[in-house]
């Protein structure tokens, strides 16, 4: 059977395929158990670096993980907090905001009768119902705030990832054919993973709150839960900006009016464009290694995969990916077809050069 294998080409392809469908299948199966998992492993990259900084003043190491994970849990609280009374409150508005649009499209309707155009008021009414239109919002949050119900376990796994971070490199060089080079890949990876982590918090916080001052200035309602959900929606690349504009834009037409929803509509336009073409690539510098079209279609298979979570992880899983590609042979040039444009260029330049060094013997 081996001998069959490595002769054809094609039954080799069909193997793995087979292999690849039945790990995605188990993966799928066992999401419950891998989202609080993942959550983990990035809780304790991002929070490494801390407690490296308090090391280097010679805080003990158990009273750093203490200090930031109480830091974490505290955070988590407040922002936990706020969403649910905010969307508790929401949900008792509901009635009135849809008497309010009953309202607006009887106007609407009166004033196209003139025109000879008439509405089905009450279909029209039911699919633009404002529980319904801000349901992919709200069940995005609620997917994320399923999260809090394995708090702690989330917390439980990140402090033993943290206290056993400094024996990794040990056990690697232990487990490793060739230990110097896998450990600089690693490393490698985890700096572009922090990297990538910490200037998309910090640009995430300020799409936030200029995202909650602008609804604050326009007059909508609930401005510090419209804030956290552009923050919270911005780690998903694409059309996480999208999901967070749309129920503002709807609720800001139902209390303000067709000038104040243009207001916000142009206003989280600005915001976006200046966050993610602005200020983002200027702080992420050479970028993350992997195409924008692949950025893309990780969120969709990420998202089908682990649900919500995969969805605000797509681009950490699939560095992760590239980089274990990377470090096959058979399969790297998966990772040529995942790596960006500015990655590619840079590796066919490289093989310019030794080419040019080391030119063929003419014939």
């Amino acid at each position: 059977m081996q001998l069959q294998l490595q002769s054809s080409p094609a039954l080799r392809l069909l193997v793995t395929c087979a292999c690849i469908i039945i790990i995605l299948a188990g993966v799928k199966w066992s999401a419950v158990i891998l989202e609080p998992f993942l959550l983990s492993v990035f809780v304790a990259i991002i929070c490494q670096p801390v407690i490296t900084f308090l090391a280097n003043y010679r805080v003990p190491k158990w009273l750093s993980v203490i200090c930031v994970i109480a830091t974490v849990v505290v955070i988590g609280m407040s922002l936990a907090s706020v969403v649910a009374q905010s969307i508790n409150q929401f949900s008792q508005d509901i009635p009135v905001y849809k008497t309010q649009l009953r309202q607006d499209f009887n106007w609407l309707a009166d004033h196209l009768v003139t025109f000879n155009i008439e509405l089905n008021r009450e279909m029209i009414v039911k699919y633009f119902d404002p529980a319904a239109a801000m349901s992919l919002a709200t069940n995005m949050v609620s997917g994320a705030g399923n999260v809090l119900a394995n708090f702690l376990l989330i917390l439980l796994i990140s402090v033993f990832m943290l206290f056993e971070a400094n024996s990794l490199t040990q056990k690697l060089h232990l487990a490793l054919d060739d230990p110097q080079h896998s450990i600089s890949k690693i490393e490698g990876f985890l700096d572009s993973v922090k990297n990538y982590l910490a200037i998309k918090t910090a640009v995430s916080l300020a799409t936030g709150l200029a995202a909650g001052l602008l609804c604050w200035i326009v007059g909508v309602d609930y401005f510090v839960l419209w804030g956290i959900i552009a923050f919270l929606f911005n780690y998903i690349p694409t059309i996480g900006s999208i999901i967070a504009a749309v129920p503002v834009i709807l609720l800001a037409l139902l209390q303000v009016g067709v000038a104040g929803a243009g207001q916000i509509g142009i206003g989280y336009l600005l915001i976006n464009l200046i966050m993610g073409n602005v200020i983002e690539p200027k702080f992420m510098g050479k970028g993350l290694g992997i195409s924008t079209l692949v950025v893309f279609l990780s969120l969709i298979f990420w998202g089908w995969l682990l649900g919500t979570i995969g969805m605000f992880l797509s681009v950490p899983l699939t560095m992760v990916l590239k980089v274990a590609l990377e470090a096959s042979d058979e399969y790297r040039w998966l990772a040529t077809f995942l790596a960006s444009e500015e990655e590619v260029q840079q590796e066919l330049d490289e093989v310019e050069a030794a080419e040019e060094k080391n030119p063929v013997n003419q014939a």
